[in-house]
């Protein structure tokens, strides 16, 4: 198939075999992106589903052709609770995390954070997932939370049946690749959800760690270095990433033919 342009639609804009287009992805697909009626993209809903669409006459809709199948999703549910940093900074862990397959952004608001996002910062993290989705062919859209505050966010839903971690950048923690390969490596792991906070500028404080201890939180390494607060998350992401696209796709011994036990 000839490389399409993806759109993420929001998914009651799907009705009946067609698209129905808002002004910004008319303007987007025909202005941008130099899409004329009868040509085709692919849209996407953000929640899984795909369809090969053709442009209608009048540019105001869509016409769904066919379903694709695809599978770009990690094994397992990711969750990114990151500290924000000053400036503009988390504007790359918001796009770099969804390419990087995260369900969940959750930005923290720490005894060190010094931002205090506006609602219109918080829209254009939105518009960075989408963009990112697209980009990355994602099947989903990651959800980002408003900003909160970090002990209430060890109380979140989502952390309760999750593998949950804390990066910290000194101390004697185990490195998050051992701990990942010791719990979500074995053959008869099922699905899971993994939890990783990262710190902000100048780390977390010792109070904070200590309180994500007894919320259940494993402290971790993510190496010998010290990382910044934009690049940690991507980091702890890349790693995650990894080890899980491992997991689905070792054939482990006791699944291979005539391997013996």
């Amino acid at each position: 198939m000839v490389q399409l342009q993806r759109l993420v639609i929001a998914p009651q804009q799907h009705k009946e075999g067609e698209i129905f287009l808002t002004p910004s992805q008319q303007h987007y697909l025909s202005r941008v992106l130099r899409l004329k009626a009868g040509d085709r993209f692919i849209a996407m809903d953000g929640q899984g589903s795909w369809w090969v669409s053709e442009l209608a006459a009048d540019l105001t809709q869509a016409n769904i052709l066919e379903s694709l199948c695809v599978e770009t999703e990690l094994s397992g549910t990711v969750t990114l609770m990151a500290a924000m940093p000053k400036g503009n900074g988390f504007d790359d862990v918001v796009y770099q995390a969804t390419e990087l397959g995260v369900a969940c952004i959750i930005p923290l608001k720490s005894d060190r954070t010094l931002l205090n996002p506006s609602p219109q910062k918080l829209e254009r993290w939105r518009r960075l997932t989408q963009e990112a989705a697209e980009q990355s062919e994602r099947q989903i859209v990651p959800t980002l939370f408003d900003p909160i505050d970090f002990v209430a966010s060890l109380e979140l839903p989502e952390t309760s049946n999750a593998y949950r971690y804390i990066a910290v950048a000194r101390g004697d923690a185990p490195h998050l690749v051992s701990c990942l390969q010791n719990q979500i490596l074995e053959p008869d792991a099922g699905q899971f959800s993994v939890m990783i906070a990262t710190g902000p500028e100048g780390g977390w404080t010792g109070t904070e760690v200590e309180q994500a201890k007894t919320a259940g939180f494993q402290p971790v390494s993510l190496g010998d270095r010290i990382l910044r607060a934009v690049t940690a998350p991507i980091v702890a992401l890349s790693v995650i990433a990894s080890v899980l696209e491992l997991k689905a796709n070792v054939r482990f011994p006791s699944q291979v033919t005539g391997v013996r036990e």
